[in-house]
């Protein structure tokens, strides 16, 4: 009788270590799932500091904007092809 006895409590511990395995390694929060969100943190840190960098040019951008006419009135006549009153605006095509 504590034969079987050893034997069932040897097979329920095998079978708890299994189950625990697998939920370790294969379960949602298991070692595969913590290793999918390492990768997309990576992913996501690089991401935002490329925007980080995109952001602090554009807040350079303005500043000079702020800061100097005359780059406005360049930028103007550069990307949105204005002209000041009284000026002939000529088209040269090649």
């Amino acid at each position: 009788m504590e034969y079987y006895r050893r034997k069932i409590l040897l097979f329920t511990l095998f079978a708890l270590l299994i189950f625990l395995q697998y939920q370790l390694w294969f379960g949602s929060h298991g070692v595969r799932a913590m290793m999918s969100l390492k990768k997309q943190l990576t992913t996501q840190t690089a991401e935002n500091e490329k925007l980080k960098q995109r952001n602090q040019a554009l807040l350079l951008e303005i500043e000079h904007l702020r800061d100097n006419k005359d780059a406005v009135e360049s930028r103007a006549r550069n990307e949105l092809g204005l002209i000041k009153k009284g000026e002939t605006f000529y088209r040269i095509v090649k």
